[in-house]
């Protein structure tokens, strides 16, 4: 397989900064992988509650949703150019309600304690507010794909939700989405009665597989791009056994004990992190 690795990041340290800056220059010059991205955000974009407030994007480094939402708060667990904060998912740096949303691509499953990052997102989030996230699923067909095909662990038959984390990056379990929202669904709602999981929607069997993602070549012209498209669409009814990603889309729910009226405009966020183009001191590696 190491003749279809990307020559960009062939033999990088995944938890280096600088494998996420050339990642970034990858999306966006790989055609085909670029209008993946262009569809999650599309449907990340849709699926944000009305209203005005700010939305904190986890994860930003390699993607380009800013293009999408001016206003976006970029973050990455790394000191990046661009981005607006390097910080810690468990340990945000925002007041009470803040928040209008949270969004991600492929990065709840990185997180080797999810539970604090709940807890710290339902402190951020406002009532009404939104976690929408595209992380991989668990289907006969992904179990295939990730199981002998990708870098990263894939472990559905995992019984806890944390995992050790050998890096910020490299550390990650690839089924803990399925985990939490679909195997361990019940268990996940009496434990976050604060979020409500409002819709999941397994998607994208084959394309992001063919665009060979941040460290593949890509197996498909752009040319293809809208034929696959149409092709996953008339497959849809499968998507229980083919879908690779879900889009999943949680609501904070109401009632938050004491919860002060929150004003959404930006000078009422009370953000104390380290601007990404600074250097950071504490950033968990």
């Amino acid at each position: 397989m190491r003749f279809l690795e990307d020559p960009l990041t062939r033999g990088r340290d995944l938890d280096d900064p600088r494998t996420t800056e050339l990642r970034r220059q990858i999306v966006r010059n790989k055609p085909f992988l670029r209008q993946v991205y262009e569809d999650w955000y599309a449907t990340i974009v849709n699926a944000l509650p009305p209203g005005r407030g700010l939305v904190l994007e986890l994860g930003s480094g390699a993607g380009f949703l800013d293009q999408r939402l001016p206003d976006l708060i970029t973050s990455d667990v790394f000191p990046l150019r661009g981005l607006s904060l390097a910080l810690d998912a468990r340990s945000l740096p925002f007041g009470r309600g803040c928040l209008r949303a949270v969004v991600m691509t492929d990065v709840l499953h990185h997180l080797p304690d999810c539970r604090r990052f709940f807890r710290e997102a339902a402190r951020c989030v406002r009532d009404g507010g939104r976690i929408v996230m595209v992380e991989p699923w668990v289907t006969p067909w992904s179990r295939l794909v990730y199981g002998r095909l990708h870098h990263e662990p894939f472990l559905p038959e995992s019984v806890d939700w944390a995992f050790p984390s050998s890096g910020p990056l490299s550390g990650a379990n690839g089924a803990l989405p399925w985990i939490l929202f679909s195997r361990d669904r019940a268990l996940f709602e009496r434990d976050f009665r604060e979020w409500r999981i409002r819709s999941i929607q397994p998607t994208m069997p084959f394309r992001y597989l063919l665009s060979g993602g941040v460290s593949m070549r890509s197996l498909a012209p752009a040319w293809a791009y809208g034929i696959l498209q149409r092709m996953e669409a008339l497959l849809s009814p499968l998507n229980g056994y083919l879908a690779m990603f879900a889009v999943i889309v949680l609501e904070r729910a109401g009632g938050r004990p004491g919860a002060p009226g929150v004003d959404p405009s930006p000078e009422h966020a009370a953000i104390a992190a380290v601007p990404a183009d600074r250097g950071a001191s504490g950033v968990p590696r």
